[in-house]
């Protein structure tokens, strides 16, 4: 009953809050009042006033950080992604799911690159001679070679001008981290992804969306046979 109670309680608090910081009372980064301000001002306990907060963080509305006062995040797509990512993690250790979210990757890569060989336009070109040239600066150092290979990618996600995009990618970066950050770093692997980033990007510069959709798959179904090789089915 008591949970109950606090439940209901700390639902009003957030209620308020939130109407708050969607109307912009409070600016992004500013910090919430303190906890003892909101107690008095709701006639609250401080166990609501932390299961509040705790609501509000979880809604991607608040950045909560221990011995620090929460502070308003601004609405976006990435506290929405980012919302969203404990849930993620549970569902990946379910058997199957990091399959099942990296072939959500490659649905997703493949439109972007179609997209890129029918639109892109002088930068966004520049965008990923300039990754590609990093990447391929990188091939020695696995480290930075994983970090640019990374980067390389999101270029794709960012040509649609689609905000909700690049929030996207930070996600896939971030979720499939555990597994691809403990992958073997081999220099055949990196010249073998360095030569498919090359495909890829001479199919966007050709204009073929065909051509740059193939090299997209061949090149991620080849990553997750890595993968596999590495971790089993996962």
């Amino acid at each position: 009953m008591m949970q109950n109670t606090t439940g209901r309680a700390a639902d009003h608090v957030v209620s308020t809050l939130e109407q708050r910081i969607l109307e912009g009372i409070w600016a992004d980064g500013q910090a919430l009042p303190s906890e003892r301000d909101l107690m008095l001002e709701f006639g609250i306990s401080r166990t609501v006033v932390r299961e509040a907060v705790r609501l509000l963080s979880a809604r991607g509305l608040v950045e909560a950080k221990p011995r620090f006062r929460p502070v308003v995040r601004k609405a976006g797509f990435e506290a929405v992604v980012e919302a969203a990512g404990s849930v993620v993690t549970n569902l990946l250790q379910q058997p199957g799911g990091v399959r099942n979210m990296f072939d959500t990757r490659i649905l997703i890569e493949a439109g972007l690159v179609r997209e890129a060989a029918k639109s892109a336009n002088a930068a966004d070109i520049v965008a990923l001679k300039n990754a590609l040239a990093a990447n391929a600066a990188a091939i020695n150092d696995s480290d930075l070679f994983y970090l640019t290979d990374t980067a390389f990618h999101a270029v794709f996600y960012a040509i649609p001008r689609n905000p909700v995009l690049p929030a996207i990618h930070s996600a896939y970066s971030t979720w499939l981290a555990p597994q691809w950050s403990q992958m073997p770093r081999l220099l055949d692997r990196n010249k073998a992804n360095l030569a498919a980033h090359t495909a890829i990007f001479d199919a966007v510069l050709m204009r073929d969306p065909d051509a740059a959709e193939a090299a997209l798959r061949s090149h991620l179904i080849a990553a997750w046979n890595q993968v596999r090789q590495t971790f089993g089915d996962i």
